[in-house]
Formats: C-alpha cells, sequence, structure tokens
C-alpha cells in the first residue's frame, strides 16, 4: 500500500481527508513534521480556513518551503481548496496576502451580489486533459464551501471549471505532477474518491 502524507497545519477537514485517501487505496499519514513532508512519495495539503492563517501556520511550522522543494522535486502533490488557493501569489481576502506563487495569479472574492460562500454541490467541465480527472466525465458533480476563487493570470494551468453568480472560475488546476482542486474531494462521493485514486496512481 501506497504512503500518502497529509499536511496537518492546524486547519480543518483532516479526518475526512484522511479517511478518503485510506478509502482510495493508500496508507495516509497525518502529520506536521518538516522532516516527513520533505521525504513524501505523495503530498495532499487540505485546507478550511482563512489564507493569513493558512500562510502564517505554514510559515511558523517551516513547511512552506518544504512543500515549496517538494513540488520543485515534480514528486505529486495535491492541494485541496485552501491547499490549492495557497499556491497562487496573492490572496485578496482580508487583505493582501503573499502565498506561495507556485502559479501566477491572485484569489480574489465572488462578487458582492453574490451568496458567499458558494456552498453545495455543482457541475465542473473539463478544460484540458490529465491524469488527476481519469474517468471524470465533463458533468459530474463536486462539493464546494469558498468565497474565494482563483483568478490565474494565465489560463493554461487550468484542468477543469466550474460556474458561479455567473463567473467561469479554476474547478482544477495543474500541471504534470501537481494538482489542485477548489472543491472538496474527500465530501464529494464516487467522483471525488476516483480523484483520490488517479492520484494516488500517479505516486511511484
Amino acid at each position: 500500500m501506497k504512503d500518502v502524507v497529509i499536511i496537518d497545519y492546524g486547519a480543518g477537514n483532516l479526518l475526512s481527508v484522511e479517511r478518503a485517501v485510506k478509502a482510495a487505496g493508500a496508507n495516509p499519514i497525518v502529520t506536521s513534521d518538516p522532516v516527513i513532508v520533505a521525504n513524501a512519495k505523495g503530498l495532499v495539503v487540505p485546507g478550511v480556513g482563512a489564507a493569513a492563517d493558512t500562510m502564517r501556520n505554514l510559515r511558523d511550522r517551516g513547511l512552506d518551503r518544504v512543500i515549496l522543494e517538494f513540488i520543485e522535486s515534480d514528486r505529486p502533490f495535491l492541494g485541496v481548496c485552501m491547499g490549492m488557493q495557497a499556491l497562487f501569489e496573492i490572496s485578496r481576502e482580508g487583505g493582501r496576502h503573499d502565498c506561495l506563487g507556485v502559479l501566477r495569479g491572485e484569489i480574489v472574492r465572488f462578487p458582492q451580489e453574490a451568496v458567499v460562500p458558494h456552498m453545495g454541490w455543482n457541475v465542473i467541465n473539463e478544460v484540458s486533459e490529465h491524469p488527476i480527472m481519469a474517468g471524470i466525465e465533463t458533468g459530474f458533480h463536486f462539493y464546494f464551501v469558498h468565497s474565494y476563487f482563483a483568478k490565474p493570470t494565465e489560463s493554461d494551468c487550468v484542468i477543469a471549471e466550474s460556474t458561479y453568480a455567473g463567473i467561469n472560475f479554476p474547478a482544477v488546476v495543474g500541471a504534470g505532477n501537481l494538482m489542485a482542486t477548489q472543491f472538496h474531494p474527500e465530501k464529494s462521493g464516487p467522483a471525488g474518491l476516483r480523484l483520490y485514486q488517479n492520484f494516488i496512481e500517479l505516486l511511484d
């Protein structure tokens, strides 16, 4: 059974992610130890909460640098919700906050007239082929909870999109072994489980 390291940086939803990884056929290892993270074969960064808290907690634990080094090594990485938003350069959530800067672009709020958070089931539409989407056809529903969304500078990182409040926004982003979702696969039934299985299949 393959090991998947799940980073614990003080955010919620860890138990759901751990259970989903196990159900998908891997051995989940939940940790905040930078050494264990640095030696992982596959890494998941989940997240529920605000950008400022997320980045502060990652930096305080020395995990921001380890995550960047992990991604640079081209090992399979999966960011979930806040774990996706943290990959971009800047978040506008509650001010201006520098994020990891792996992907170019910023995190912005849905328009004032939109009901936020965008919460519940929504359809995703594939934009470009990627192994993370194997067996997940356009039109599948996934579970979202967010008030902010990614606005990439370059669209070539977008794997799938969804639509809310008249805005098309990235639902899945990445390239190669870097992957991230705005929705919560661990709360998205069989399609979410398939996404975790696809991720696990990319591990050595």
